[in-house]
């Protein structure tokens, strides 16, 4: 009992960092990701098509690839980050094409009758964006919103080839110490619990917002 009390400890400890990692991410990349979504269809021709490069290198390749390429290449530039700090880059600007492209759907799903609309009542695209559209794309993207979210939290394991004590390597490191499966046993319990806990908090969400298409 003692044994199994220390390992549940000892993997807190690892969740911490897996936490970390997962609520930084989302909290810088879903503005980033609104604000590469309204570049990517902003008029400004050079702008968009940097946006769409971003987006497509992102999306294009992968999270494991582009952790390695933070970690590892850019010091050979002369750009050394902390661990912590090189795998927030990499999961906040891979995470943002993500996002940047689920709301950029979003807002072109909102008829065009709305834009012309609210220039007719004389508001500019900054008023327009703020008081008609993005009320309703938060609405329309929320269920993709939260399927992205639940991938980052099952994402952060990668961090793993960081040599980060991660709970998914904190777990790892006990099962070859001990020879013993039930720390794998329990991560698979506290990534259940983390996800339902979103799945729960997104439901919630998108209960508040449907009562208004009613």
């Amino acid at each position: 009992m003692d044994n199994l009390l220390n390992t549940i400890l000892q993997m807190l400890e690892g969740s911490e960092i897996t936490l970390e990692i997962f609520f930084i991410t989302l909290v810088i990349a879903l503005p980033l990701g609104m604000l590469a979504a309204l570049g990517r269809l902003s008029k400004l021709r050079l702008l968009s098509a940097f946006m769409e490069f971003y987006i497509w290198l992102m999306r294009g390749t992968p999270l494991m690839l582009q952790l390695l390429f933070v970690y590892f290449a850019l010091p050979m530039i002369g750009i050394r980050l902390p661990d912590i700090a090189a795998a927030l880059l990499a999961f906040t600007l891979n995470y943002a094409a993500y996002f940047a492209e689920i709301f950029r759907a979003g807002i072109q799903s909102v008829p065009k009758g709305q834009y012309e609309a609210a220039k007719t009542l004389g508001m500019n695209y900054t008023q327009t964006m703020r008081r008609i559209i993005l009320p309703q794309v938060i609405r329309i993207v929320l269920p993709p919103v939260s399927n992205e979210t639940i991938n980052l939290v099952k994402d952060t394991s990668l961090i793993y080839i960081l040599a980060m004590n991660d709970l998914l390597r904190v777990a790892r490191t006990i099962v070859q110490r001990e020879f013993d499966m039930t720390p794998f046993l329990i991560a698979g319990i506290f990534y259940l619990a983390m996800t339902f806990v979103l799945t729960w908090m997104f439901k919630r969400l998108e209960a508040y917002y449907g009562k208004y298409d009613k």
